[in-house]
């Protein structure tokens, strides 16, 4: 504990100043004796004399010097200290010479002054200034002894005194090492709680889940921002579970009583799913924890793992695939041009067909692997749906007019050209596969809404729609209800919208059919030369 005492002290200037306002009592005490010679100080025979007054203002003045030094003048403690000390000797043992020696009593002033000295000093300083009370004691009593003022006799309770000074010192000292000792320690032990509340407190705030502390009666102590997102509050001072959601408060309450884990789901703030589980705590006032998940974050990262785990295997069963499958068609081709007979060609053509439908499988299984990089550009929509409508109308030897467009000319969109090109034909495949394939059967409208910053792009038929029981499924890879499709498109579709900070989603329509809506951000450049659409994938 030495080694520690002396790598870590540092200078008490608190403690040094109260040391210096005791010494200033102690010097206002001594003005009083001579301004009350013969009443309760009579006893010192401490009589009004010129050098009595010399002595008693010097020390006033050297009391007060060294107290504004401490204050202003905080360096050299070791010295200050040294010199207040030896002043409190020299100025006590003076006294106590005039006093009568050793039996006046006050050399018991010097015991509080080491004492305090110990305490807020260093080291072996504090035997020094033992040391020194010790050699002004025997120094005045062997003086008075000499000179025949004092009885030799006092010389033995000099002596014990003058051990005393040296005991209280020590132990004083001791003292002082375990207070210093003590306090260093509940410093650091509350600086790295202070640590560790600032480092909870920010991993709380960045949690995924939403955490509340409740009170036994049901008002919200703390929260995390993910929390009061969640329930849709702004500030949970003197804010109760009832005021929040009512499920959540039955919940809580029913929780308490029954001290059950079931978890409890509902619906919170801004569309959220969320679910709720409480947890108790060992606080003595009896708080508990409050944990809300998004369970629609949730079901996306169970769907993500499990399309990255699909993607993996499909991927590798599509290269297994492809070589054979290049076989099959090149033998194909070679027995086509072996002409045997009708049935020959039929076989083939359907032989064929498959080979091109199992080709385009594997090509969609490819895609659902690959990372979907966008290289954005601004694109005029009017423009470039108008010459997509015409291309596609060709592309699949549809009637003219089959595709109503109407854009409008302002609309303009931050996509990938060869991105926008997949989405739009596979949107207009679906929708002219299951309309009635008669003029105008699909539309495709372009429109500008939210004061000009969100472009819409709709594509919408006239077939007999999506039934609500597969609504929902119909963007998940390998759902179809077509006999021929893969059930990717959809997918790879809305992953492409993604990747171009845009969205695609099946809404509600008033009349019969499919509707879809691509949303994206309006841009407010124009194209100045806009290029023709790429051929079709």
């Amino acid at each position: 504990m030495k080694n520690w005492l002396s790598s870590t002290w540092e200078a008490n200037w608190t403690s040094f100043q109260y040391f210096n306002i005791y010494r200033l009592v102690l010097a206002g005490m001594f003005v009083l004796a001579t301004a009350f010679p013969h009443d309760w100080m009579r006893h010192l025979n401490l009589l009004p004399s010129a050098r009595f007054f010399l002595l008693t203002g010097g020390y006033v003045i050297g009391v007060c010097g060294g107290l504004l030094a401490t204050r202003y003048w905080q360096q050299r403690f070791n010295l200050q200290l040294s010199i207040q000390v030896a002043i409190d000797v020299a100025v006590v043992s003076l006294l106590m010479y005039v006093a009568g020696g050793i039996g006046s009593g006050l050399g018991f002033l010097l015991l509080v002054s080491l004492a305090a000295a110990s305490l807020v000093g260093r080291g072996r300083l504090v035997l020094f200034y033992a040391a020194m009370a010790t050699l002004a004691v025997l120094t005045v009593q062997l003086y008075g002894v000499l000179t025949g003022e004092f009885d030799s006799a006092t010389l033995v309770q000099a002596g014990f005194i003058s051990a005393a000074f040296f005991a209280t010192a020590i132990l004083a000292r001791l003292l002082g090492q375990r207070a210093m000792f003590n306090e260093d320690l509940a410093r650091r032990r509350g600086e790295a709680l202070a640590n560790q509340i600032r480092i909870s407190q920010r991993v709380v705030e960045r949690m995924l889940d939403g955490i509340l502390i409740v009170s036994k009666e049901g008002s919200i102590e703390q929260s995390n921002p993910v929390a009061r997102e969640m329930l849709g509050f702004m500030d949970a001072k003197a804010l109760h579970l009832g005021d929040v959601s009512s499920q959540l408060d039955l919940a809580f309450f029913e929780w308490r009583r029954n001290a059950s884990s079931d978890t409890l789901e509902f619906p919170g703030s801004n569309g959220f799913e969320l679910r709720a589980r409480f947890e108790p705590t060992t606080s003595t006032d009896g708080e508990a924890l409050l944990f809300l998940e998004d369970v629609g974050r949730v079901k996306e990262e169970a769907q993500r793992l499990k399309l990255a785990s699909l993607g993996r295997l499909t991927a590798s069963i599509a290269h297994e695939i492809r070589n054979p499958l290049s076989a099959i068609s090149h033998a194909g081709e070679l027995l086509r041009e072996e002409r045997r007979g009708e049935m020959q060609d039929r076989l083939l053509r359907i032989l064929n067909d498959n080979v091109h439908r199992l080709d385009r499988i594997v090509q969609d299984i490819l895609s659902l692997g690959r990372q979907h990089r966008a290289e954005t550009e601004t694109i005029d929509l009017a423009l470039f749906c108008s010459a997509f409508v015409d291309h596609f109308e060709r592309s699949e030897g549809l009637p003219d007019a089959s595709i109503t467009l109407s854009a409008d000319e302002t609309a303009v969109i931050s996509f990938d050209r060869s991105h926008l090109h997949q989405v739009l034909w596979n949107l207009l495949s679906n929708a002219w596969r299951h309309s009635s394939k008669v003029s105008g059967a699909v539309a495709l409208s372009v429109s500008i809404h939210n004061h000009g910053t969100r472009v819409e792009l709709e594509i919408s038929d006239d077939g007999p729609g999506i039934p609500d029981a597969v609504r929902e499924q119909i963007f998940e890879p390998f759902f179809t209800t077509h006999h021929e499709g893969t059930g990717l498109g959809l997918f790879i579709a809305r992953e492409l919208c993604v990747t171009n900070a845009a969205s695609l989603d099946l809404i509600p329509s008033e009349v019969r059919g499919a509707h879809f809506v691509i949303a994206g951000r309006n841009e407010t450049c124009l194209l100045s030369n806009p290029k023709d659409v790429p051929a079709a994938h």
